[in-house]
Order: C-alpha cells, then structure tokens, then sequence
C-alpha cells in the first residue's frame, strides 16, 4: 500500500463526516453528508468552497524564471503580466501528447507560482531542471460560484476582489496569503493559497458566511458541464492540445517549446481523433471508454461522462475519430445497450 498524502484540513473534513477517497497520491474529500448532487447545485446557485490542496505548487523564481517557463510551457507570458494568471500546458517532448495542463500564477517579476496535477508536480519540476516544491506548506481552497465574491468578502474582502485571471497578495488576520481569479467549475470564484498552519482557520472563516463545503465529486461534474478538460481523461498519454481542440493554448510564434516539433508535424499531418461533447437521450450517464458509433461503426470512445444535474440527462466528452457537426445523431454503447446521443458544441451548461 502506497502512503496517501493527506490535506492540512484533513481533521477538519473527518469531522464534517465527508467520504474520503484515494485521489492522485492523496486522501481527500469525494463529497459531505449532502451528497455531490446537492453540492454540485450549490455550487450553481450560491457558492461553495472546495479544499483543493492535492494541486501541486512549484515556485520557480530568480532572474531566469521567466525564460524556463517560456522554454517549457506551450503558452506565451508575453501575452500576460506580473499580476495576472495563464493556463497552458506542459508537453512530452517526443509524441506532443500533454503532460500536464497547468495554471501559472505570476506573482512579481521574477516568481512565478506554477500549479500542477495532483501527481504530475515531480515531473513539471524535473521539466523546468528545478523549482521550489512549497505544496506541503499552504492549503488552496477554491471559492467558488455566483455569489461565491459578494458572500467572501464579509471575511476576506481583498481576496474577494481579484479579478478572473489576476493573483494577488491579501491579508487574513494577519497572515499573508494569496488569492487568484482562478477556478475549474465554470462558475466565478477564487482560489486561495493560505499557510497550511492558518488553513483551519481560513476554511471555518468561510464557512462561516454560509459557503458549503463541497468535494471532488461536484468539482468533477461541474467542470465536466463546462466542457473542462480533465487531465487522464481529456489530456494526458497520445493525448496533444490539437486533439482536445486547444490550439490556443499553443503559441506558435514565441520560439522553441518543449514538444514543438512534434506538435507541428501533427497539425501538419491532420488532427484525429478530435474532442467532441454529446447530450444523451435520457438519465443513463454514460462512461470513460464506452464506444461511440455512427450509423453501426465505431467512431470513437468516451473519455468522461456522467449525468448533469442541470440539464438531468446524460453527458459526455468524446474522442471521434471523424468531425462529425453539432446535431449529428450517433449511440454511446452503455453497458450493452446502444443509447442515442446528439454531437453539441461544449459547454453543456453556460452562464449568463
């Protein structure tokens, strides 16, 4: 039996009665006694509060942070600041495929906090020859939904006005900490990178302002209707951003990458399989690697699915072999039983 990292909120969930489970090296929250539905439509119509800490953080800072990441990473900091955040990827050097799908918040000229998987932290550290592992020093606690800023800032007002994409520093009882525009629900909120002393602290806070705790279970099924890749599923081994229709998340034009030419001789090539969303007739969620057909031929598998509690039908991300349009008829293979299923255009749920 490998050893389970555990959260510094790890007492603290054990006492709210959540389910704990095995997730990327660590124990951590599935869901509380509610359940991950009734967390998932808290999250849509108020704001919740997810412990995250599983993320990994590596610091890379010094006067050549900025030139490792830009050797590294796909996306471009040119086209961001001291200040702001920028998801992008880190790709095997050899196929393209992703690696790890990153957020990089850049917290002044010369430090970057850069945001991995939850078990990939060694490997992006191994990718820029080095950098800080802080992980075990701070919890991240994502805030998250419609009213997730107007109920936080009775308690950590500075947190609660970072705009999306934008890190700053902010000040909880004083105590240092830092609060990002960033989050992986579709919904807006923060995340909030407090020392793992304070998290305690910090998460009672919070809670205190009637945010509930939520787990990964409603994190998973909230950014699945909002079309967000997971990694292992949507991104990872043979996996490349031109298969999950990420191109843009590539800088074509900033010089050499890490994976570049690999990248370039697929788009030359062609792309396939590519990333497709599909809405199925009905409540049957369907599953990681059930077959997709088209007209009684296999084009393709599900990469994640479930059922939508907004929609209340079942959902799936899909990797079609052809490029089939929006409102193309096709059946999922669920447990024997071929379901119909119309190709959509993600996200499965979109806010005003």
């Amino acid at each position: 039996m490998v050893d389970l990292r555990i959260s510094p909120l790890d007492a603290l969930h054990r006492s709210l009665g959540a389910k704990m489970v095995p997730f990327g090296g660590w124990d951590m929250p599935l869901h509380y006694r509610g359940g991950t539905l009734d967390e998932h439509r808290a999250c849509r119509g108020g704001a919740v509060v997810f412990d995250v800490s599983h993320l990994g953080t590596v610091r890379v800072s010094g006067a050549g942070a900025f030139d490792a990441l830009q050797a590294t990473l796909t996306n471009d900091l040119n086209k961001i600041a001291p200040g702001r955040c920028q998801y992008t990827h880190l790709l095997d050097d050899d196929d393209g495929s992703v690696a790890d799908d990153i957020i990089v918040w850049w917290r002044d000229d010369e430090c970057f906090d850069v945001m991995p998987n939850a078990s990939n932290t060694d490997r992006v550290r191994a990718a820029f020859g080095g950098g800080e592992d802080v992980t075990s020093t701070r919890a991240v606690l994502a805030v998250q939904g419609p009213t997730a800023r107007e109920q936080l800032a009775g308690v950590m007002p500075e947190a609660a006005a970072v705009g999306r994409f934008r890190v700053a520093t902010f000040d909880f009882d004083g105590t240092e900490c830092l609060a990002a525009g960033t989050g992986y629900t579709g919904e807006d909120g923060v995340e909030l990178a407090v020392p793992a002393d304070r998290a305690a602290d910090a998460w009672e806070a919070i809670t205190s302002r009637g945010i509930e705790p939520a787990g990964l279970g409603a994190r998973d099924t909230l950014r699945l209707e909002a079309g967000l890749p997971l990694h292992g599923h949507e991104l990872g081994a043979g996996i490349t951003p031109l298969n999950a229709r990420l191109e843009w998340v590539v800088s074509w034009t900033k010089g050499d990458f890490r994976g570049r030419g690999a990248l370039e001789a697929q788009k030359a090539k062609g792309v396939t399989p590519l990333l497709h969303g599909l809405v199925v007739e009905g409540r049957r969620p369907p599953r990681e690697d059930q077959t997709v057909t088209l007209d009684g031929a296999a084009v393709g598998h599900i990469s994640s699915g479930n059922f939508s509690p907004v929609l209340e039908c079942g959902i799936a991300l899909a990797f079609l072999t052809r490029e089939l349009e929006p409102g193309t008829e096709v059946t999922i293979d669920i447990r024997g039983t071929a379901v119909p299923a119309e190709v959509v255009t993600p996200p499965f749920v979109t806010k005003a």
